[in-house]
C-alpha cells in the first residue's frame, strides 16, 4: 500500500452535510390555496428511459419514474427518512433469529391496473423469475435465496441460505417488484402495476404521462395526472419553469436558478442523495492497473474546487456516501498534491502519459474540461471521447473497453461493486471481497456497518477509482405544490402525496 490511513468517523461531517443538503432558498411562501384533486402536476427530467421495461432495462430514469407510482414491491424505501424500509404490498414482516427466514404479511384488497387481484402466486412467481432469470435487471440480488412459498393466501414465505443483512433493501429494488403473473402487456410500452398511479401514455422524446389510479389500495393520489417532462437542456428548462411549463424542475443549473428565483413563484430545495460522482479507473488495465499512476490522478485533481466549480456538488471521499451504512469520513486520506502527482508517475515510468476518458453526453462539460486541465498540470494527456449512454452501456459498463470513465452511481447501498472483479472497474481484492461477504452474513447491523468501513478504507487506500464528488442537486418547486419528496430524487420520485393548489 502507498497510503494507508484510519480515520474516526465524523458524526460532526455528517450532520453538516444534512444541514447543507435540507436547506433550500425559499423565494416565496407555501401553497396558500386548497388542493385542487383534478390538478396536473408537470415535473421536468433531464434523462428519459429508452423504453418501459423496469425489468430488463438498465437506467435509474426507470426507477425514478416508475418504482412507487405505478410499480410495487413487498417493501419500499423511504428517502427522506434516511431510506428506512416501509410497508408496500406487505403490510408487516418478521425475520427469524437467525436472520435466514423472512415471513411477510400481503396486503389485502389490492389490484393491478387491468382491474386484477394481486395474489399471492403472483408474488412468488415475481420473485422467484427475478431470482432464476439473469436477464433481470438485480437478480443478483435474490441469489441468496433459497425458496419463495405462500402458506396461504396471505402470506410468504422467503428463506436464504445465509444471512443477508442487506436483504430487505434489496427488496426495495427491481428484484422485489410484484407483477401480474402471466401479464401479456407488452412492457416496453405499457405498464401493469399496483401503484397510485398507471402510464397512460408515452410520447417518446417529450413526455411520459401518469394518471391517477382510483382503484389504488391506498390514499388516492393528490393530483389526477401527472406529466414527466423530458427537457435535457437546461436553458430550455429554466425557460419552461419562468413561462409556467412546468410545476417542478430537477436537477436545474444554478447558473440559471435566479432566473426562476426572479418569477418569485418558486422554492430552490437542495437534496441529500446517494449519488456518487465516480471518476473509473480500468483498474485490469494498463497503465491503470499500477497503483502509482491512480494515486497520481487522484493527487492531481483539487476536489475542493471542482466541487466550487460544479456548486451542486460537495466534496466525497472514498466509496460509501453519508446516507449508506459503512460511511466514514476519509477527508484526509488523500489531498491535493501536484508535485507528488509528478513524483508518483515519474516512478511509474509514466510521464507524458496519454489517456482517454470515455463519458456519456448527458453531463456538462464543465467536468472534462476541469479534468483535462488537471491533469495536463502534471504532464497527462486527457482525450475526451463523449458518447451516448447507450454507447456508454456497450464499451464501458459491458466491454470494459476504456482508461478512464465518468457516470454517477446513483444507487444506494451498491458497494459491492468494488466486492465484484466482473464489474466494469476491474477491481479484484480478495480481502474486500471476504469483508463484504461477512458484512451481508451478520445479522448485527454495527458489526456490518464496520466491516464495509474496513473493506471501503482498502478500497480508497488502493485507489481504485476516485470519487469526485457528492451531488447535491436543486430542486425548483412551485409555490402551488405541497409535499413533494425532498431526498435522492433522481432514483426514487414517489409522487402519490403530491398537491398542486387550485387557482
Amino acid at each position: 500500500m502507498l497510503r494507508r490511513t484510519a480515520l474516526a468517523t465524523s458524526a460532526l461531517l455528517i450532520g453538516a452535510l444534512l444541514l447543507t443538503s435540507c436547506t433550500g432558498t425559499t423565494t416565496s411562501p407555501g401553497p396558500t390555496g386548497d388542493p385542487d384533486p383534478n390538478a396536473t402536476l408537470t415535473v421536468r427530467l433531464s434523462l428519459e428511459p429508452s423504453n418501459l421495461d423496469i425489468r430488463r432495462t438498465s437506467g435509474a430514469s426507470l426507477e425514478q419514474a416508475l418504482i412507487d407510482n405505478v410499480y410495487q414491491g413487498l417493501v419500499t424505501r423511504d428517502s427522506d427518512q434516511d431510506n428506512a424500509v416501509v410497508p408496500a404490498l406487505a403490510t408487516e414482516w418478521e425475520v427469524s433469529p437467525d436472520g435466514l427466514t423472512y415471513t411477510f404479511t400481503l396486503r389485502e384488497g389490492v389490484t393491478f391496473h387491468d382491474g386484477s387481484a394481486l395474489t399471492a402466486d403472483d408474488v412468488v412467481t415475481s420473485l422467484q423469475t427475478a431470482k432464476d432469470d439473469a436477464t433481470i435487471q438485480n437478480s443478483s440480488d435474490l441469489a441468496g435465496v433459497s425458496s419463495i412459498a405462500a402458506p396461504d393466501a396471505t402470506t410468504v414465505v422467503i428463506t436464504l441460505a445465509q444471512p443477508n443483512i442487506d436483504f430487505l433493501f434489496a427488496m426495495t429494488g427491481r428484484a422485489g417488484l410484484i407483477f401480474k403473473n402471466g401479464d401479456t402487456t407488452n412492457f416496453q410500452t405499457a405498464a401493469n402495476g399496483t401503484g397510485p398511479f398507471r402510464v397512460e401514455s408515452w410520447s417518446t422524446g417529450q413526455s411520459l404521462t401518469l394518471a391517477r389510479f382510483d382503484e389504488y389500495w391506498g390514499d388516492k393520489a393528490g393530483v389526477a395526472e401527472v406529466v414527466l417532462d423530458y427537457i435535457p437542456d437546461q436553458s430550455a428548462a429554466t425557460n419552461a419553469a419562468v413561462s409556467g411549463d412546468v410545476d417542478v424542475a430537477l436537477e436545474i443549473d444554478p447558473e440559471l436558478q435566479s432566473q426562476i428565483e426572479g418569477t418569485g413563484n418558486f422554492t430552490i430545495e437542495s437534496s441529500l442523495t446517494t449519488d456518487k460522482g465516480t471518476l473509473a479507473f480500468n483498474n485490469a488495465k494498463a497503465p491503470l492497473s499500477d497503483q502509482r499512476v491512480r494515486e497520481a490522478l487522484r493527487l492531481a485533481i483539487d476536489h475542493d474546487a471542482l466541487a466550487e466549480t460544479l456548486v451542486t456538488a460537495q466534496p466525497l471521499n472514498g466509496p460509501i456516501p453519508p446516507l449508506d451504512p459503512g460511511y466514514e469520513d476519509l477527508t484526509g486520506s488523500i489531498s491535493y498534491n501536484p508535485d507528488r502527482a509528478r513524483e508518483l508517475l515519474a516512478e511509474a515510468g509514466a510521464e507524458n502519459l496519454n489517456l482517454t476518458l470515455t463519458i456519456p453526453n448527458v453531463y456538462p462539460g464543465t467536468l472534462a474540461t476541469f479534468l483535462v486541465s488537471s491533469f495536463a498540470d502534471v504532464g497527462v494527456t486527457l482525450k475526451v471521447d463523449q458518447v451516448d449512454f447507450s454507447t456508454w452501456l456497450t464499451d464501458v459498463y459491458t466491454n470494459h473497453d476504456y482508461d478512464l470513465s465518468f457516470v454517477r452511481h446513483v444507487e444506494a447501498r451498491d458497494f459491492g461493486n468494488w466486492a465484484n472483479p466482473s464489474y466494469y472497474f476491474g477491481y479484484d481484492n480478495p480481502e474486500v471481497q471476504s469483508l463484504y461477504a461477512q458484512a451481508l452474513a451478520t445479522t448485527d447491523e454495527q458489526q456490518s456497518s464496520d466491516l464495509l468501513s474496513e473493506a471501503a478504507r482498502i478500497v480508497d487506500d488502493e485507489d481504485a477509482a476516485d470519487w469526485l464528488f457528492l451531488s447535491t442537486p436543486r430542486t425548483a418547486v412551485s409555490t402551488a405544490v405541497a409535499n413533494f419528496p425532498k431526498n435522492s430524487l433522481n432514483v426514487r420520485l414517489p409522487l402519490a402525496g403530491v398537491t398542486v393548489a387550485a387557482e
